[in-house]
């Protein structure tokens, strides 16, 4: 993980503030620098928005020691926010969104491809505070696609930094192709994070209702402070069609998610 910024979106908000307080924390640990971005629609809202995430910025850096800079932009913040990002070199982008209302705004056809064209991966919260000690229960949900062994390095390099327990939960299934395909998935996953010294747990899946809400009860009992997915189309756990993505993203116990895309498997990436 080479680059040192994280990039918060930000409207001044009481969700905004909740995913600057997250970023804070993923920040002070594994030493990056936070960037707010905030997008006004018009020239003449720039001096005094600039003024605004200016002073926010100097706030925050006094009182929590660490570097914060402020942006303002002219534009769509549903451009921008991938653009700032490519720019600066983010290593997160940390959202807030406004629960199943807000979601909308976040998944509409146009509006997806904040997340889905994003080669950063996203960090989503609502308004519920993150946990002090930070992200020490990470769910991390296995299925068929080989490409969702991508975000284990993800979770992996957060989980090294708040010495976190990853807890893999894998879909039940009774055809023997698919189960020798979860097997295979279970054997990279246990030898990646065992040779990354990362404390890990694995669970089937209960079954009862869709894989997207197994995975949020499943995060629930452990307690869990993130949930990493992948969004894949022809994935059995399928984050952006249906309703999976206001089952997850704006999961009633408010855990935040950390969202990863595939990268370009001509790469070799895990060799």
């Amino acid at each position: 993980m080479k680059n040192n910024v994280i990039l918060v979106p930000t409207d001044f908000s009481a969700v905004a503030d909740c995913a600057i307080q997250n970023a804070l924390i993923l920040a002070k640990t594994s030493s990056c620098d936070i960037h707010l971005l905030h997008v006004v629609s018009n020239q003449k809202d720039i001096d005094k928005s600039k003024a605004t995430v200016d002073k926010q910025a100097a706030e925050l850096q006094a009182k929590e020691n660490i570097n914060v800079i402020g942006h303002v932009r002219v534009g769509n913040i549903f451009d921008d926010i991938g653009d700032t990002a490519a720019e600066l070199g983010a290593r997160f982008i940390v959202m807030g969104t406004h629960g199943v209302k807000g979601i909308q705004h976040i998944t509409g056809s146009y509006a997806l491809k904040v997340i889905t064209n994003s080669k950063i991966p996203f960090i989503v919260v609502q308004e519920k505070n993150p946990a002090p000690d930070g992200f020490r229960d990470i769910v991390l949900p296995l299925d068929l696609n080989s490409k969702t062994r991508q975000k284990l390095h993800q979770a992996a390099e957060i989980a090294k930094y708040f010495d976190s327990k990853i807890h893999l939960v894998i879909p039940s299934a009774d055809d023997e192709y698919l189960v020798n395909q979860i097997r295979r998935n279970i054997v990279f996953a246990k030898k990646y994070l065992t040779e990354n010294k990362v404390r890990f747990s694995t669970k089937v899946a209960d079954g009862d209702g869709s894989f997207a809400k197994q995975i949020i009860r499943y995060a629930v009992s452990n307690e869990a402070d993130l949930i990493s997915i992948m969004n894949i189309k022809d994935s059995i756990f399928n984050l952006f069609e249906g309703n999976s993505v206001q089952q997850v993203l704006t999961n009633d116990p408010q855990i935040p998610v950390l969202v990863v895309n595939p990268r370009d498997t001509s790469v070799s990436f895990w060799k």
